[in-house]
């Protein structure tokens, strides 16, 4: 499990393992990897305590690897995050992005294939980097922050936006009965999405259920505490905004419904 999905439901992350396999090890690139695993591990607070490296001759080509690994954590029983008692009229906070996050790329190798840019090209939407490097800019961990957040009082649910965007994500953490509104003028569209959006004449909605259109993490926080849920944010060094509130489920059943994205995003 990823770090960030353990802290959606109140969970400190203790360890994690890692499994590396490949045909012929590279020892420089394996080192990198490595490297790059215990950086985000020292970021989180998550001891890095072994995994599984694997050499498997003919299962892969020259140079490929395959990459897996679990986070463990732990929570008190009587403050694990259900969303049980979000309730309409609850604040919707949001957490800045980084870009991407890991999703959607499969799309998203369509349309750079489509648009006919190289990967070491220059990207059109980040001046000084490659559109590679765009692309791939590192997952936000949110495990202080949402740590911080809920020890601040009043977090009634933690979305983490992964595969499925907006959408799909939002109401996996709400009860039935309700929804999450939120006002696309609340925040940012970052370039990233936007190009792709300009690119692939990818529709509003569309944009909403593949990727996180620059918030990575949705608080819904009880009215009293969301200033304070804002400040212990913003302490942890998150862009943060107020970007909607829960509302009624309407009778088409949607779980997370977006308003304004007409005036603030392309399609």
């Amino acid at each position: 499990m990823c770090v960030n999905d353990l802290v959606v439901q109140g969970a400190e992350p203790l360890f994690f393992l890692d499994y590396f396999a490949t045909g012929k090890l590279d020892v420089e690139a394996a080192r990198t990897i490595i490297a790059g695993i215990a950086e985000a591990c020292r970021a989180t607070g998550c001891a890095l305590i072994g995994g599984e490296t694997a050499e498997m001759p003919g299962m892969y080509a020259a140079g490929d690897y395959d990459l897996a690994g679990f986070a463990v954590g732990a929570v008190e029983r009587s403050g694990v995050i259900d969303g049980r008692t979000v309730a309409v009229g609850d604040v919707v906070l949001g957490l800045a992005s980084s870009g991407l996050h890991s999703n959607g790329f499969s799309l998203v190798r369509r349309v750079v294939e489509q648009a006919g840019i190289a990967y070491d090209a220059p990207a059109p939407f980040a001046p000084g980097k490659t559109l590679a490097e765009a692309l791939l800019a590192p997952t936000r961990l949110y495990v202080k922050s949402c740590l911080a957040g809920i020890a601040a009082g009043g977090v009634k649910a933690l979305a983490h936006i992964t595969g499925g965007g907006l959408i799909e994500n939002i109401p996996r953490v709400i009860p039935e009965s309700v929804s999450v509104e939120l006002d696309a003028r609340a925040w940012k569209l970052p370039p990233v999405f936007r190009f792709l959006a300009e690119t692939a004449g990818l529709e509003r909605g569309e944009l909403a259920r593949v990727f996180n259109c620059g918030l990575g993490m949705v608080a819904v926080v009880d009215t009293a505490r969301a200033d304070a849920v804002a400040r212990a944010f913003a302490a942890e060094g998150e862009t943060v905004s107020r970007v909607g509130r829960v509302v009624p489920r309407p009778k088409d059943g949607a779980g997370t419904l977006i308003l304004n994205t007409e005036s603030e995003w392309p399609g």
